[in-house]
């Protein structure tokens, strides 16, 4: 399952997401999102947990939990949606 990581703070890494969630169950990937021009976090990440059961808990356990000071908020992960569709020209 996917789950959506949100509030983090900009010192987060990804080995200290992933170990918050390894107490939960095996952890397949983490991904914090950054600013593809500055590299800084912009708050959010993703991640991928292979077992449902385990990525409930985590849900359930870290929902509203502190990571570095910040209540961070987690949920399953919605579909990734193309917003970015072609409008045409802008003249």
């Amino acid at each position: 399952m996917n789950l959506y990581v949100g509030n983090l703070a900009y010192g987060v890494t990804e080995d200290e997401l992933r170990a918050a969630f390894a107490e939960h169950g095996e952890v397949e990937s983490v991904n914090i999102i950054t600013d593809r021009y500055t590299g800084q976090s912009k708050g959010f990440g993703f991640v991928e947990m292979p077992s449902n059961s385990d990525a409930d808990k985590a849900i359930k356990a870290l929902n509203g939990a502190s990571l570095q000071g910040r209540p961070i908020k987690v949920n399953q992960a919605k579909p990734r949606t193309n917003n970015r569709s072609f409008r045409g020209p802008r003249y």
